[in-house]
């Protein structure tokens, strides 16, 4: 953990364990696979590497593999997940992050398999329970995918 110009607190990079301890996700879903740099209650930069070996490559497309658009959004989802819980301090609490909406969604290049798609999701508005993130996938400094998304913090479902 460092402090950086600013003031703000900037953690990372981050292993796949410190990813798994505040993601409920596991395979296949789970699509964050590290964290370059975190700036608690700011933004996060995190890595999605893309592999042939992605369960959806066979049949979306045979012959012309490309990621499915509503999982690149799940990926951000999921970085923003990761700073929420990490800015919240709810790393090992249970709690959940939901989705509540998902705003002006523009996909602008295909993920092919074999590329690192870059996750940048940053704060918009941060309360106790809801968040608002603005978020972009990139592919070699290229926009692929951009949106906002408002999600919800969650206690578990009760079993």
């Amino acid at each position: 953990m460092s402090e950086n110009d600013t003031g703000s607190v900037s953690i990372g990079p981050l292993d796949i364990q410190r990813v798994m301890a505040a993601l409920p996700h596991r395979y296949p879903m789970l699509l964050v696979d590290r964290v370059e740099e975190l700036v608690i209650d700011q933004r996060i930069v995190a890595i999605k590497a893309v592999s042939m070996n992605e369960e959806f490559f066979q049949g979306h497309f045979p012959g012309r593999p490309i990621m499915p658009g509503v999982l690149q959004v799940e990926a951000l989802a999921q970085a923003a997940g990761v700073l929420a819980v990490e800015s919240l301090d709810l790393v090992g609490s249970g709690k959940l992050v939901y989705f509540m909406s998902i705003d002006g969604v523009k996909f602008r290049k295909p993920v092919e398999p074999g590329v690192l798609l870059r996750l940048e999701v940053e704060f918009l508005q941060k309360r106790s329970r809801v968040c608002k993130f603005a978020g972009k996938a990139m592919l070699d400094g290229d926009v692929a995918t951009e949106c906002e998304f408002t999600a919800m913090i969650a206690d578990p479902p009760k079993a």
